[in-house]
């Protein structure tokens, strides 16, 4: 039944939202970049990073717990900026995200027509042109832009149908993903996995970098927090426990991986994890099963960001920072659905640009995130020392050590992404991207009036810009 404060439907149950927060955080990077990963770290190394990784990710997200648990509204990080830090924190927190989201869709669109090309090899018909010297083909861009008009035409429907895709999708990923384990067992061998260190401390590094883009989907939650009829106590809950069900996912798909085929194998080829598998059963089917998997995988994290990115646009959009037209729900399916158009539109675009747009989404996608997650953690900290008495159903033991933690963590994180550093962006295509994001911002930042941050900051956010917006009245 529609919640009566936003008029979204709380349906989403347990399994909905571990589904969907789960099925975010595994989409495809596991299937093409594992190879990339275990060249520059090895196995050992390889999974090590991604422990690591999961560790910053789970404290960071005990944070967003504590937060979607206090605050469960459409939008998430907006809320919780706008409350601690004001409108030009929310905004930031909220740009960056909405980046984050976008880059991962617009990932999906580029991956889903790539994929296809492994099983059906000589796909590519009807060269285009050339972007980063490579080839892109009409044949590929029709694929991803029909996937792009299914996947936004399920969402816009409504929540229901959206959730049900992703819960079928997620069963199927973990069905390969078993299958792969055992074909680990049974076919794999250690010899494989040596040298299981490599690369040294930058190596890990290297794999370090991609978690912010690889782990994205577990602030899904708090994005659909309106669509959701648990106690918010559970909702806390679930949402740190989808953090460490992607650590062991990662994990696991490194150490198989690494089992089946040597590094130098796996560097060579375009879908490691796939060759892998076909490497381990010894059967060219069984490495198609995994490409479907990974196809699953896509679907499920462009499914559950076209979600998120398109609550947090409504989020945005009903606050006065965009234009009122996101900000409307449909009548009758009760989603956002014109926010769910751009973000559609946009991800249909992506495909034109071929495959070296993969590379720069995930840079620039990945830098993004991680900026909103430290402005999330600083909310956090804020909220704690300035509202201790705020009702928080999920409170983080040890909240502040744990807060203090997860920002150190999520700035190390942000410097690997800096000039110099060995993971730093690409100029120009990634800077370029960045900037010409963040120069629109700053446009739609300096238009929003100073604002005090506190519980009924986005009250008053509204109230100024409705009083700006409002017709003067006419002189005599």
């Amino acid at each position: 039944m529609a919640d009566s404060g936003t008029g979204f439907v709380r349906i989403l149950g347990r399994g909905d939202v571990l589904a969907l927060a789960f099925g975010a955080m595994i989409g495809f990077g596991w299937i093409v970049l594992t190879g990339d990963f275990i060249s520059a770290a090895g196995t050992g190394g390889a999974a090590l990073a991604f422990v690591i990784g999961g560790v910053i990710m789970a404290l960071v997200g005990l944070t967003y717990a504590e937060l979607v648990s206090a605050m469960p509204h459409a939008g998430g990080e907006h809320h919780y900026a706008m409350r601690a830090i004001g409108p030009k924190g929310a905004f930031a927190a909220s740009w960056a995200m909405v980046l984050g989201y976008v880059s991962v869709v617009a990932f999906e669109a580029v991956a889903v027509p790539q994929t296809l090309v492994y099983l059906f090899p000589g796909m590519e018909a009807g060269y285009l042109w050339t972007i980063a010297e490579y080839d892109v083909h009409a044949s590929l861009v029709a694929v991803g832009l029909a996937t792009a008009v299914v996947m936004t035409a399920i969402n816009y429907v409504g929540i229901r149908p959206a959730s049900v895709f992703q819960g079928i999708a997620v069963l199927f990923l973990l069905v390969a993903g078993a299958v792969m384990v055992t074909g680990s067992l049974t076919g794999g061998s250690t010899e494989n996995m040596q040298p299981f260190l490599t690369g040294g401390v930058p190596g890990v590094f290297t794999v370090l970098v991609a978690v912010p883009f690889l782990f994205v989907g577990f602030d899904v939650i708090p994005q659909s927090a309106s669509e959701i009829k648990l106690p918010y106590r559970v909702v806390g809950a679930l949402l740190v426990i989808s953090v460490f069900c992607a650590t062991a996912w990662y994990v696991m798909i490194m150490l198989t991986a690494g089992s089946g085929l040597s590094a130098a194998d796996l560097a060579g080829s375009e879908l490691a994890s796939a060759d892998a598998m076909a490497a381990l059963w010894d059967s060219a089917t069984m490495g198609n099963l995994l490409v479907l998997g990974g196809i699953a995988g896509l679907l499920t994290s462009w499914n559950a960001f076209l979600i998120g990115g398109s609550r947090l646009i409504y989020a945005m959009a009903r606050s006065r920072m965009l234009p009122a037209w996101f900000g409307r729900l449909h009548p009758r399916f009760r989603t956002p659905a014109n926010a769910i158009l751009l973000v559609g539109v946009l991800s249909a675009a992506a495909p034109f640009f071929g495959r070296p747009m993969l590379v720069w989404l995930v840079d620039a996608g990945g830098l993004n995130i991680v900026i909103a997650f430290v402005l999330v953690v600083v909310s956090f900290l804020v909220l704690r020392r300035r509202e201790p008495a705020m009702e928080r159903p999920f409170t983080v033991r040890a909240g502040v050590p744990v807060g203090w933690a997860a920002l150190v963590l999520s700035l190390g994180l942000l410097a690997l992404y800096l000039p110099g550093m060995p993971a730093a962006l690409a100029w120009p295509h990634e800077w370029v991207m960045v900037g010409a994001w963040w120069l629109v911002g700053a446009v739609l930042m300096w238009r929003l009036p100073r604002v005090t941050p506190g519980p009924d900051a986005e009250q008053h956010l509204i109230a100024a810009m409705d009083a700006r917006s409002a017709p003067t009245p006419e002189h005599p």
